[in-house]
């Protein structure tokens, strides 16, 4: 049974470079929701910091909690493991926080087909256009080709998991595209998704 003191589960997802991640910071800080950090095995960016952006840490030490059974959801992306923990997820529920997911439509599908006991909302990114991704793909540090190659061709894949998710934006602007989603959440906005699926087509 939902609890009106429990706290709501947002989750973001979108192909990599659409900018789900800078959404979550900016929802975040407007609203006060409590972001899920991930942990991860891969290796940090120049401007990530340890607890804040990720938890950075070694594949042995995933395994191990992967064997306690401490995620909620865990995915493979690009040869790297991400993950959420059950522990940090729930305290921020109970305490009536809203809680941000950072994940792609693996760790969603994983949520998804869990029974929790709290309100769950998801959302889907997109890029305004192909050559938009590429460039923030670039412009967010990505200098290996063969790395932006592999993105790009991901996107393809990724994108077609759209219809799983309760609400799509397209992050043309941040501003406005942080206004939907909190409009989308507010009940304040209706949603068209026939202009989605338009824009699906333009993509692939």
């Amino acid at each position: 049974m939902l609890s009106s003191k429990d706290g709501k589960m947002i989750i973001l997802s979108s192909p990599s470079g659409a900018g789900k991640t800078t959404l979550v910071k900016k929802i975040s800080k407007e609203k006060n929701y409590k972001i899920s950090i991930s942990h991860t095995t891969r290796e940090s960016r120049p401007n990530e910091t340890n607890g804040v952006d990720y938890f950075f840490i070694s594949q042995q030490d995933f395994q191990n909690l992967i064997d306690k059974n401490a995620f909620l959801e865990y995915a493979n992306v690009f040869k790297n493991l991400y993950g959420s923990t059950k522990d940090q997820v729930f305290k921020n529920l109970n305490n009536g926080y809203n809680v941000l997911f950072d994940i792609d439509w693996q760790g969603a599908q994983q949520i998804k087909n869990q029974t929790l006991n709290y309100e769950l909302v998801s959302f889907f990114i997109l890029p305004p256009s192909r050559e938009v991704l590429h460039e923030r793909l670039i412009s967010r540090g990505e200098s290996k080709q063969e790395i932006i190659r592999m993105r790009m061709q991901q996107f393809d894949k990724d994108v077609l998991h759209w219809k799983e998710y309760d609400f799509v934006v397209i992050n043309e602007d941040l501003n406005k595209c942080y206004k939907q989603i909190i409009g989308y959440l507010d009940g304040t906005i209706e949603y068209n998704k026939s202009d989605i699926e338009k824009h699906i087509k333009k993509l692939v």
